[in-house]
């Protein structure tokens, strides 16, 4: 086949519009859909923090309820409760370390770092 030959397909250049629109179109559904997504997720993560808000609250209430007696116990044991440092000294052996210092209320009992 020669180029003179009137049967020959003739060969048109492509045009990349179609395929360069095409690719914009998928390009920003993708960032479209990715944007929905994590809205919605933000969303979701928005209300469980704020579903977790009056059990957390009740929790820092009971810890500094529970650092207000381990002070406590710590005072009775240091005037020389028998019972109070028995208590003292197996919370240390578990581990549990008691702040005189700290005000009541604060984390002043803590277990101790582990290794």
């Amino acid at each position: 086949m020669t180029s003179d030959d009137p049967e020959s397909p003739e060969v048109r250049p492509r045009d990349p519009w179609p395929a360069l629109a095409l690719l914009t179109i998928a390009v920003v559904a993708w960032f479209g859909f990715q944007t929905f997504q994590l809205s919605r997720e933000r969303s979701a993560l928005q209300a469980a923090r704020v579903s977790q808000e009056p059990t957390i609250a009740q929790a820092q209430r009971i810890r500094g309820q529970l650092d207000a007696i381990t002070k406590s116990t710590l005072e009775l044991s240091h005037q020389g409760n028998a019972s109070a440092a028995f208590i003292v000294e197996e919370l240390a052996r578990r581990g549990v370390r008691i702040n005189p210092a700290s005000p009541i209320g604060s984390t002043g009992a803590s277990p101790a770092p582990s290794k």
